[in-house]
């Protein structure tokens, strides 16, 4: 069994401190917010992203968003050159940080999809727990399904939990 890494070195013991060095970029919690708003699970999604984030720069985020043990990665099942990327328990946790980010945000500046604003200001656990229950139930990035007896089938649209989807 491989030895785990160490864990980084920190400039202090400070939670805010940790919490900045995992999240402390943009970059950090755009993907972060693709993941869970989005459903965003590979590296060519990220970078069609609004944002446009440079290949380095995703890559760099992506590594580091998985040394901290906030997102981890499987082969595509459909091409094992590329990588899945899900969202563990870590990083499902910090649906509300983003949630409260979003929603201070939308109080204090002009910003756009006010619908999503106002689905999380209507029901925030609501909201929260369909985050948490789109990601904990896709877990696994290749499901299989049975269809009949010894028959499988596999499910691409499985590999990615649905996007959230303001609700009017």
């Amino acid at each position: 069994m491989p030895a785990s890494k160490p864990a980084p070195k920190r400039r202090s013991g400070c939670p805010l401190n940790a919490s900045v060095e995992m999240l402390g970029d943009r970059w950090s919690l755009l993907i972060l917010r693709d993941m869970m708003l989005r459903g965003f699970r590979s590296y060519k999604e990220f970078l069609e992203s609004y944002e446009g984030i440079a290949t380095n720069i995703l890559a760099d985020r992506l590594r580091r968003l998985e040394a901290y043990g906030i997102i981890t990665t499987q082969p595509d099942p459909s091409d094992g050159r590329k990588l899945i990327y899900s969202l563990t328990t870590k990083g499902i946790d910090l649906a509300p940080v983003l949630t409260e980010m979003v929603l201070w945000a939308a109080r204090h500046e002009e910003t756009e999809n006010q619908a999503l604003v106002r689905q999380m200001q209507k029901d925030k656990q609501q909201f929260l727990a369909a985050i948490r229950d789109r990601w904990e139930s896709t877990s696994s990035p290749h499901v299989v399904y049975k269809r009949r007896k010894s028959q499988n089938v596999s499910l691409r649209s499985a590999v990615r939990p649905k996007a959230v989807t303001p609700s009017n």
